[in-house]
């Protein structure tokens, strides 16, 4: 094998991180394990629904005729097409919404949030959003909020655009 060709198979130098970068990813991997967990038990305790159960309603909630394709359904909220099929039977199962193909192009399935979902959503709704105002919106200054979000959107940018997604 040639130089020039055992460098080609060479991978590039690992930059890792330093002492300060560490403790900073630490705490943005904390912060992805926690704050959902906390969400999920406070909407379980208080309303019996777990966060993507409440994502998927509230979803549903803002779109015309409360309806939505499956599909569109499952990319909105980063799950799989068959994890959302069986979250909506037991959604079903407890009358919050309902299937039905879609009268424009039968071979889609719209979810359909129901009247019983709708309420269901409106009662958990005060209380969710006291817990999420406990736990990031009230402790962050209004610039750190607005910081927050941009950063959460630039990497969001990244991994969907990512060649790995």
């Amino acid at each position: 094998m040639t130089e020039g060709a055992r460098r080609g198979d060479e991978k590039p130098p690992v930059k890792w991180l330093t002492a300060a970068e560490v403790d900073s990813w630490l705490s943005v991997v904390r912060l992805m394990t926690w704050l959902p967990w906390s969400i999920d038990q406070q909407l379980q305790r208080d309303s019996n629904l777990g966060m993507v159960e409440y994502q998927v309603l509230a979803m549903l909630s803002n779109r015309p005729e409360w309806t939505m394709r499956m599909s569109a359904l499952a990319e909105v909220t980063n799950a799989s097409l068959s994890r959302l099929s069986h979250l909506v039977k037991r959604l079903e199962a407890r009358g919050l919404m309902r299937r039905e193909p879609d009268p424009s192009d039968g071979r889609f399935t719209n979810a359909i949030l129901t009247d019983e979902g709708f309420r269901t959503l409106a009662d958990a709704a005060p209380g969710h959003v006291a817990h999420v105002r406990s736990l990031v919106i009230d402790v962050l200054s209004p610039e750190q909020l607005r910081r927050l979000g941009l950063a959460a959107g630039r990497i969001m940018s990244r991994i969907d655009t990512s060649g790995i997604n």
